[in-house]
């Protein structure tokens, strides 16, 4: 394995758990950021009960990426039925200057595991949200739902004159012949409205080793003139949850660009390797600050962690590895 492109930050993690909080006091991680052009703007994942192990969502702030500030209070507390049993792994994206969360919901608890959705909600202040329901399909155990920041040309329309919303996403339950997959990837949908994306198609596999249990968007796309960077997740058959890259195409992201056949991050430090889940590199949130890459990702299910890397050399490493 090549030596990894991205350099973890000196003062990992960038948030642990908070003893003075009840409600974030076991495990904070898997975070979902948003760069307005002065803040970082960071919603979390929060643990304060291992019994019933109920997540809810914190927030925090940054003014220059690496020191965060968080509030005192749950930001995003499970309220409605299909929350009952804990919000998880938000990811931020903003579309036409309006910010949209996506995240994990568990309406119900059964005994074999719980069958997954993922919901969608918009705030103004993070704060305050308004939630828009749930935008995967019944029984699809869809994970990892990710939004491009703006619409794009639809697939299906000549010379591209539809312009429609497009997400990843990570449904399980879509393995078989019928998908032509066997283990779970990464699928591009498009829709006409954020809350119903109607036409869905395979885009990634499972490839290498280190992948070759399932893979996952990590954080939303990002715009760079390369094409749309993708920072994803892969699982290997011992269950080591790392981060890889692709590029796809800005006007067609049904077209892959290149994609690294090497992680871009594995787990190697005691925070990753060691935690609520072992061996875990889960990349959630992502911006460009001055050239810049920063990645954020939750070490072992316990913390929230930085790396980075100059953008141009992330590439260089995508193509030279592809």
């Amino acid at each position: 394995m090549k030596s990894e492109i991205l350099k973890r930050y000196s003062n990992n993690p960038i948030l642990i758990p908070n003893k003075n909080n009840w409600w974030e006091s076991e495990a904070v991680f898997n975070c979902a950021i948003l760069y307005d052009g002065k803040k970082i703007h960071m919603l979390y994942r929060a643990i304060g009960e291992y019994e019933h192990y109920l997540s809810r969502i914190g927030y925090a702030s940054s003014d220059d990426g690496y020191l965060f500030s968080r509030r005192d209070g749950i930001a995003f507390n499970p309220t409605l039925d299909y929350e009952k049993f804990g919000i998880e792994d938000p990811r931020l994206s903003e579309i036409d200057n309006q910010i949209y969360i996506t995240y994990v919901v568990l309406p119900d608890r059964p005994k074999k595991g719980p069958m997954v959705s993922t919901a969608l909600a918009t705030t103004g202040d993070y704060s305050k949200f308004e939630r828009l329901g749930i935008i995967t399909n019944e029984g699809m155990d869809n994970k990892d739902v990710v939004l491009f920041p703006s619409k794009l040309p639809s697939k299906d329309t000549l010379n591209g004159e539809k312009m429609t919303y497009f997400c990843l996403h990570r449904p399980s339950s879509w393995v078989g012949d019928a998908y032509g997959i066997d283990r779970p990837g990464i699928w591009i949908g498009e829709g006409s409205t954020l809350t119903g994306f109607e036409t869905h198609s395979l885009l990634m596999k499972p490839e290498q080793k280190w992948e070759e249990l399932k893979i996952g968007a990590g954080s939303p796309p990002i715009r760079t003139k390369y094409g749309w960077l993708v920072i994803y997740h892969g699982v290997s058959a011992d269950r080591t949850y790392s981060a890889g890259a692709a590029l796809l195409d800005l006007e067609d992201p049904y077209k892959i660009i290149c994609r690294s056949k090497e992680p871009i991050l594995v787990p190697t430090t005691q925070y990753e390797k060691y935690g609520d889940v072992n061996n875990v590199v889960f990349p959630t949130g992502a911006c460009i600050i001055n050239g810049e890459l920063f990645v954020y990702y939750g070490g072992a299910d316990k913390v929230c962690c930085l790396a980075t890397a100059k953008i141009s050399d992330l590439v260089d490493y995508i193509f030279q590895n592809s």
